[in-house]
């Protein structure tokens, strides 16, 4: 079982590549990382050395993945972090050869934007992009896992309560992507000891919290971290509400152990992803 994995990646820390490859290493999956950047650690540091590569780089990369006959096997491909315009773009083209080549195999988008309270830390056209991208069928996203502050961003509707919650997933389902989950959702009404995570399909939506841990800095690498245990826990039960739940529980093994010992990194290899209890 495999997996194409289109994140940036850093040689200290965990997070896109770094975040996701293990957790699903560990669940079993072969996955095939693609880089979009190669930094020392994440920008969230006051300094980091290293560059973004070009889409041309990017076009290489899958060509040979593709020239060695197998994306047949490729079960899904998942994006993050992807740097420019030009490269989504080469994201998209390669999704739609996966899919080709594996009429079965899905595509989740994790369109990394921006979050509260940084606001926007991507170039603007990668919006644009974005928005084009989820207009046109032929890319067809499966599942999409925007945070509160990238759903707010994309579909313009400001989140306060859940009934805003159903209408920016109404927004994305009518583009045609089947599943939509909004991560790190603050509902107006909710004290600061609960994140929430908002689940909406077709014909089933489910709200689920999780416990806030009030870290006194910016934990980055966590939304990476969801959107490659939901992609893997998904592909193995086919099921979403089941998926979502068992995130949730990995998720906050991994977040709490990350709070107590005080780490500025997330712990992502403290816990054993193959061990999945509900």
């Amino acid at each position: 079982m495999a997996i194409l994995s289109v994140q940036s990646q850093v040689a200290y820390g965990y997070v896109g590549n770094k975040a996701a490859a293990y957790p699903l290493q560990n669940m079993g999956y072969d996955v095939w990382t693609v880089n979009t950047v190669q930094f020392s650690n994440h920008t969230g540091y006051d300094n980091w050395r290293g560059q973004e590569f070009s889409s041309e780089h990017i076009r290489d990369i899958f060509a040979g993945i593709e020239e060695l006959g197998v994306y047949p096997k490729c079960r899904a491909v998942l994006s993050g972090y992807v740097g420019s315009r030009t490269i989504h773009a080469e994201i998209c083209k390669t999704v739609m050869r996966v899919k080709k080549q594996n009429p079965n195999a899905i595509y989740l988008c994790d369109p990394v934007i921006g979050d509260i309270p940084r606001g926007i830390f991507v170039k603007p056209d990668i919006i644009t992009q974005f928005l084009e991208a989820m207009s046109r069928p032929e890319y067809e996203i499966d599942i999409i896992t925007p945070n509160h502050f990238e759903a707010e961003t994309l579909s313009k509707i400001q989140i306060q309560k859940l009934e805003d919650a159903k209408e920016v997933a109404a927004f994305f389902h009518k583009l045609g992507i089947k599943i939509v989950l909004i991560t790190s959702l603050r509902l107006k009404k909710d004290s600061q000891e609960k994140l929430h995570i908002f689940l909406s399909t077709n014909n089933q939506s489910l709200i689920l919290s999780t416990e806030y841990y009030p870290f006194s800095f910016t934990l980055h690498g966590t939304g990476d971290l969801f959107s490659a245990l939901f992609l893997g826990l998904y592909l193995k039960s086919r099921n979403p509400i089941e998926a979502l739940k068992q995130t949730v529980v990995m998720m906050d093994k991994v977040v709490k152990k990350t709070f107590v010992a005080k780490s500025k990194e997330l712990l992502v290899t403290s816990i054993n992803y193959a061990d999945i209890e509900s």
